[in-house]
C-alpha cells in the first residue's frame, strides 16, 4: 500500500524482521530459564510484540497495558493517559516493557516507576525506535531496534490517528499533507 503522504521509507519489512530476531536473541540469552513477564504497550507496539515473542525460545508470560500522551496529534501533549492495566501482578517478578518508539521518555518512565513502586524485581525497557533528540525525561533502553532522526514516522504499528498501523514498512510522513 502506497500513501502519497509517506515521503521516504526508514525501514523496510526485511530490515525489520532481521532486527526483530537479533533482539529476540538477546532476550533469550538474558532470561533463558527464567519467565519474564512481557508487558505490550497498546497498541503501536503490538506489531512488534507478536513478532519478538516469537523471536523468543525461552518461557515468557504476555500481558498489556494501554497507556499514551498524544491522542491524536503529531506531538505529545505531556499527559499520560492509561486506558487499561496489566492483569497480572508484577510483585516479585522480571518485567520487560516493550514499546513500539520512546519519544519524549514519558510514558515508559511512568510506566517503569509504576511497575517498581507495584514490587517488579526489575523493570527492563524494549524498544523498537529510538528517538533521542526528544526525550525529556531520562530513559535507559536495554533492548533497541533503531535509534532513529526526529521526522514523524508510520507503519508496523506506529499510527497517525489510527492509519497505517498496517504497513510492513516504516515510514516518514509528510505532517503538512495530512487532513483532520
Amino acid at each position: 500500500m502506497v500513501y502519497n503522504e509517506i515521503t521516504k521509507i526508514l525501514f523496510t519489512n526485511e530490515q525489520i524482521q532481521k532486527k526483530v530476531a537479533q533482539i529476540g536473541a538477546q532476550i533469550t540469552n538474558d532470561y533463558r530459564g527464567q519467565k519474564p513477564l512481557m508487558v505490550c504497550t497498546l497498541k503501536g507496539a503490538v506489531t512488534f510484540f507478536a513478532d519478538l515473542v516469537r523471536q523468543i525460545d525461552t518461557d515468557v508470560e504476555f500481558d498489556f497495558v494501554a497507556a499514551s500522551s498524544y491522542g491524536n496529534g503529531t506531538v505529545s501533549s505531556g499527559e499520560l493517559r492509561v486506558s487499561k492495566d496489566l492483569s497480572s501482578n508484577p510483585r516479585g517478578r522480571v518485567v520487560i516493557l516493550v514499546e513500539d518508539i520512546i519519544d519524549t521518555g514519558r510514558t515508559l518512565s511512568h510506566l517503569k516507576e509504576n511497575l517498581l513502586y507495584r514490587g517488579a524485581k526489575e523493570v527492563k525497557i524494549c524498544a523498537f525506535l529510538n528517538k533521542p533528540s526528544r526525550r525529556v525525561v531520562d530513559v535507559e533502553v536495554d533492548y533497541c531496534g533503531f535509534v532513529i532522526p526526529d521526522e514523524f514516522i508510520v507503519g508496523y504499528g506506529l499510527d497517525y490517528a489510527e492509519r497505517y498501523r498496517n504497513l510492513d514498512y516504516i515510514g516518514v510522513i509528510d505532517t503538512n499533507c495530512l487532513k483532520d
